[in-house]
This record gives C-alpha cells, sequence and structure tokens, in this order.
C-alpha cells in the first residue's frame, strides 16, 4: 500500500509561513532595533555639547543620526593619540593626580581603570575560550568562559596549596551578561572548541541553538588518494 500524502489546513499552512517569516524578520528587527538604540543613545550624551554652529541640524531642515557617536569616536581617538607624546602623559598625570585626592571618586577610578586596562590589553587570550565545568555539584556541567589564571594575593594563597587554579566566568541563562567569578583547578575544566559567540548563543537559547560540531579525528590520518603508477612506455 503506497501512503497518502498528508494534506495540511489552510490554518496550519498560514501558521508555518508565520512562524517561517518570524525566523527571518525577527533577528534583523532586533538587530537594528539595538544599533539605533546605541546610536541615540550616544547623539543623546554628546549632541547637546556640540556647538549650533558645528551642528549639521542646524544647517539641514532634517535630522541627522549618528553624529554623536561619530564626534564621540573621533574625540576619543584624538585623547589616545594625545594620551601618546610627553605632554598628553603630562596631562593625563595631573588629572590622574587630582582624582586621587577625592576620596570616593578615586576608588570607583582605580577599579574601573584597572578593568578596561585588564580587558583591552589581555582581550586576545581573555573570554576566548569556553568549557565546561561541575557546576553546581558533581555530576551537572555549566558552561564557563575562560578569563585568566590566577594572580597576586589569590595565586599565592593557591600556590601554597599546590592547586593551580583559573578564573572562569560563569554566566546565568538567558542573560550572559551577569554570572559568577569562579576560581576552579586547571585540571577540573574541559576546554570545548566552541568560539564565545557559539557559546553565548547556546546559552541565550537555552540550549536550543547548538553549534556545528565536526569531531576530530585523535591518532588517525586521513587516507590519502593512492598515487597512479607511471606506465613504463
Amino acid at each position: 500500500m503506497t501512503d497518502k500524502p498528508i494534506k495540511m489546513s489552510v490554518a496550519t499552512r498560514i501558521r508555518n509561513n508565520f512562524l517561517a517569516g518570524l525566523i527571518i524578520c525577527a533577528p534583523i528587527a532586533i538587530t537594528l532595533w539595538l544599533t539605533w538604540s546605541v546610536v541615540h543613545w550616544a547623539d543623546s550624551w554628546v549632541r547637546p555639547y556640540i556647538p549650533a554652529r558645528y551642528d549639521p541640524e542646524s544647517y539641514l531642515n532634517f535630522a541627522v543620526p549618528g553624529t554623536g557617536l561619530v564626534i564621540a569616536m573621533i574625540f576619543i581617538t584624538m585623547v589616545g593619540f594625545l594620551a601618546k607624546n610627553l605632554i598628553g602623559q603630562s596631562i593625563v598625570r595631573f588629572g590622574e593626580s587630582l582624582v586621587q585626592r577625592v576620596p570616593l571618586v578615586r576608588t570607583i577610578y582605580k577599579s574601573l581603570k584597572q578593568i578596561f586596562e585588564t580587558v583591552l590589553k589581555e582581550q586576545g587570550t581573555s573570554f576566548k575560550k569556553v568549557g565546561l565545568i561541575e557546576y553546581p555539584s558533581p555530576g551537572l556541567w555549566s558552561i564557563v568562559f575562560i578569563s585568566t589564571d590566577a594572580r597576586g594575593e589569590i595565586a599565592s594563597k593557591f600556590n601554597a596549596m599546590g592547586q593551580d587554579m583559573v578564573a572562569v566566568f560563569l554566566p546565568p541563562t538567558p542573560v550572559p551578561t551577569a554570572g559568577f567569578l569562579v576560581f576552579v583547578p586547571r585540571e577540573k575544566i574541559v576546554l570545548l572548541d566552541m568560539t564565545p559567540e557559539d557559546g553565548a548563543k547556546l546559552l541565550i537559547s537555552g540550549g536550543l541553538v547548538s553549534p556545528d560540531y565536526r569531531e576530530k579525528l585523535i591518532g588517525k590520518e586521513l587516507p590519502q588518494k593512492p598515487v597512479p603508477e607511471k606506465t613504463l612506455s
């Protein structure tokens, strides 16, 4: 007996088409909305400080979104350029000396500066690897992002106990921006081949979006094509 094709109702077809269109349109719409929000946020901070004669909207009859963001990027780049020469370094040191005299402000400034210096200088190694650790109990595994080796006083305490510890970031689901800093023995971490972007997708989706994986052949060589023998003429 031959199986008869299953006929879908009109309502089912409409629903399937709607879901297919939602999968295409939703990521585009959310990306555009986030981009527009960042541009609008930057403009709202920078535009009030732009003199009217330098504001393009003073000469045009329509708004020019992104002006504040472009000016902020140019300003930050110029500050970085000036801070590299002798005069700029003197100005930066003088400004930091003034900040150091304010009790509460100096604590916040030093903490933020140390965070930015650590993240930007070690961007080639920090949070570039994804791993698994047994958390919150043995037998249960959680995804973590590898931060850096234990340093300073923490490293000294662990070294005295004969432990090689690594700092990892344990993010929650589905918002991986917040999380926990956990120090884990190096041998307890199972490194993964997936990229941090794939790890973030897996977390945000609650395990629904799993990255593609091609199993590596360990200790095996790929078969080579046989070389044809030359015929004697």
